[in-house]
């Protein structure tokens, strides 16, 4: 099998790029261990920038979003039984979010591809990516219970942190950035409309709790939690009664109950890997960075790195430079950066760690008063959760 562009992996990223390149008349070939229906069951993010949602559109896959996503103007931050609302538009030339799960990302580029666009294999597992250096790299992958090959030009690993691409680059070559936290998130699906119209970030002295939604009969819940805590360890009222507490405010404001469908736990850390490139191999998503979920940038970051390539190879096909090809680790890292750094800033605000002395706890309050205080610092937050251009 042979194709310009060979991607490894079915998430957004990989489904994003294959559909970006086909508009641009490049084709390609896509890879997804998993089947179809996993693909676009499993839950993961649901907030997307203002970036990620003119690509979606822009790209023809925006139908669907516009009709059924819920446009965000801003966030609530919650501390000490207060609530302060962070005023999106007004702060940043009227940008906003979308609440517009990953899932629904994922079936929506799915079928486009499958009705327009190149090869998409399910159920093929890439094995490992050889000849990165050369001008001939090539994807080894199970398929249909044989093993075959994918020759391509170029090769783009959206494949997750557990992936094959990532391993192709020598460890000689690379460095890794990494931190991991002392908490998890325990989230939670619950049939019940959500108690506000936007998200709520509550910082607690019993630990940050998040109040989001999928739609608007289904929310979205989370509790700081230790590290390694089992979801079912916790009981569906203890769950309910602990985000109460957590939400807690000096008006009338209530938190609605409801049947909880599911529930899991996600580890926190911060991880980037570089190079994002070597030689005719490019690293996009979770395979080249993880960001703790509390800034809502891992979907989003994999967008801009897809639109980057993208970009960077159309640009070679029309002009034969492959300038902005070399130049693609650096690029995303930029970004990537300043991803991980409003990332962490909002973790380290607003989750009390465990052993934190008063001092840090004051230091906590402080920078939430700061936001709500001066628009300088309002204004940062708002552009950072909006989005960081896609260079």
């Amino acid at each position: 099998m042979r194709t310009t562009v060979g991607i490894i992996g079915a998430g957004p990223a990989g489904l994003l790029l294959a559909r970006l390149l086909h508009n641009a008349g490049i084709d390609s070939v896509v890879l997804e261990s998993r089947d179809r229906a996993y693909v676009e069951q499993r839950q993961r993010a649901g907030i997307l920038e203002q970036g990620t949602v003119d690509v979606l559109r822009a790209a023809g896959a925006g139908e669907r979003m516009d009709r059924e996503g819920l446009r965000h103007d801003g966030i609530e931050l919650r501390y000490d039984r207060k609530r302060h609302r962070v005023d999106f538009p007004a702060l940043t030339d009227g940008r906003s979010v979308m609440v517009y799960a990953q899932t629904e990302v994922c079936k929506d580029l799915i079928a486009l591809q499958l009705k327009e666009g190149g090869p998409l294999l399910f159920e093929a597992e890439a094995l490992a990516v050889e000849g990165a250096d050369t001008d001939r790299p090539r994807v080894r992958f199970r398929h249909e219970g044989r093993e075959d090959v994918l020759d391509c030009d170029y090769v783009v690993g959206c494949d997750g942190f557990w992936g094959v691409a990532r391993g192709a680059i020598p460890e000689e070559l690379t460095r890794v950035f990494e931190r991991t936290y002392p908490f998890g998130w325990l989230g939670i699906l619950a049939d019940v409309p959500p108690s506000h119209d936007e998200l709520v970030y509550a910082r607690h002295d019993r630990g940050f709790a998040l109040l989001s939604m999928r739609s608007p009969s289904v929310s979205r819940l989370y509790l700081q939690v230790p590290e390694g805590t089992d979801a079912e360890s916790w009981g569906d009222e203890e769950i309910w009664d602990e985000l109460t507490r957590r939400f807690e405010t000096d008006d009338d404001w209530r938190l609605e109950r409801g049947p909880i469908t599911q529930k899991s736990v996600t580890p926190m850390r911060s991880y980037v890997h570089e190079p994002m490139r070597y030689g005719r191999l490019f690293l996009a998503g979770d395979a080249a960075h993880i960001v703790p979920p509390t800034g809502a940038k891992g979907l989003n970051l994999a967008v801009g790195d897809v639109v980057t390539f993208a970009r960077a190879l159309t640009y070679q096909k029309d002009t034969g430079s492959g300038e902005l090809l070399d130049a693609y680790s650096e690029t995303c890292l930029r970004r990537v950066w300043q991803a991980e750094r409003f990332s962490y800033d909002m973790t380290t605000m607003l989750h009390p760690a465990p052993g934190a002395t008063p001092f840090d706890d004051r230091l906590q309050r402080a920078r939430l008063d700061r936001i709500a205080s001066s628009r300088a610092a309002e204004t940062d937050l708002a552009e950072g959760y909006t989005g960081f251009a896609f260079d």
